[in-house]
């Protein structure tokens, strides 16, 4: 077993290989992704904004959409900026530790909007199945404790993976064929045993991803049937469009992660890996702040009153 690991040389830096080598694309990747990047920061931060200046948008829902839009940020932040200087110096070496600090805070930005989107849901669900005492049920103490819950279960989660992945040993391979340290292609690099890291996928990762998106299905559910009990069309309608914002940004996140964390190893290429990873990581975050403002007249307003500073009426 000794001499085994002394033939073992371990890595000290990865190479991230990026979305393409091809100088001609690697420009209009640069310029795509930093744009996408400053709409995501503008946008989530507009949305923040606009929810502390107007007292109307101090409720629940909207407490819980300002957190999600700081998390988008961050989310972004931990992928998108290390792979423009990559481009920009030509290098396209990140060190064994920065590797894995970058994968530390995307697993826990990850799953943090999993947790808030399963918060919202539940929001959603007390207001229409049970307006009477939404009130009473969902009160500041709990939005509190349900956003704080959110950081600290993502934080254990993302720490597992972490740690469990100290433990691997990386010989000779060292160049990740993605934009980022992500932990499926990690693992595939690895050149010990992983059975135990994939058992962490699928136990300790479903409670962050499969958990919230099975409470998310069961909210919706509920909701659903409440709302065809609705005897007008027009309460129907209106019931309908305060959650059609969420379920857009729900189908979006949940769709690409399931499909990239939770799907059999044998079946995963590159190229899809990366493809999904751009849909959640850089597109989803980016449409967040247009699918909520967009829908919705409250926030539209509070934007318009933000943009023109002029305060918003009550």
């Amino acid at each position: 077993m000794t001499t085994e690991r002394e033939n073992l040389t371990q890595v000290s830096e990865f190479l991230l290989l990026g979305l393409s080598e091809d100088p001609k694309q690697q420009q209009l990747l640069f310029t795509l992704f930093l744009s996408m990047y400053l709409v995501t920061g503008l946008g989530n931060l507009l949305i923040i904004l606009a929810i502390v200046s107007d007292s109307r948008l101090h409720t629940p829902m909207y407490f819980f959409l300002a957190n999600l839009a700081f998390v988008d940020i961050c989310f972004t932040s931990t992928t998108i900026p290390k792979m423009l200087v990559n481009h920009v110096t030509g290098h396209k070496e990140i060190t064994y530790a920065g590797c894995l600090t970058q994968m530390f805070f995307f697993i826990w930005f990850a799953g943090i909007d999993s947790f808030l989107l399963a918060a919202m849901a539940y929001d959603r669900y007390a207001a229409i199945c049970h307006p009477l005492h939404y009130t009473t049920s969902v009160t500041p103490q709990l939005c509190i404790l349900l956003v704080a819950a959110s950081w600290t279960s993502a934080f254990g989660n993302s720490l597992t993976h972490t740690l469990s992945l100290t433990h691997l040993s990386f010989c000779t391979h060292n160049r990740v064929p993605h934009f980022f340290c992500d932990l499926s292609p990690l693992l595939k690099l690895a050149c010990s045993d992983i059975f135990l890291n994939n058992v962490m996928v699928y136990t300790v990762g479903t409670l962050t991803v499969i958990t919230p998106f099975v409470g998310i299905l069961i909210s919706y559910t509920c909701i659903f049937a409440a709302v065809l009990r609705i005897p007008s069309k027009r309460g129907k309608q209106k019931a309908f469009s305060t959650c059609g914002s969420h379920l857009s940004v729900v189908s979006l996140f949940y769709g690409t992660l399931i499909g990239v964390y939770f799907s059999p190893m044998s079946s995963h290429t590159a190229q899809k890996d990366t493809a999904a990873a751009v849909m959640y990581t850089v597109v989803t975050p980016m449409l967040n702040p247009f699918i909520y403002s967009l829908r919705n007249k409250d926030m539209k307003g509070a934007l318009g009153a933000l943009i023109s500073r002029k305060p918003a009426s009550t």
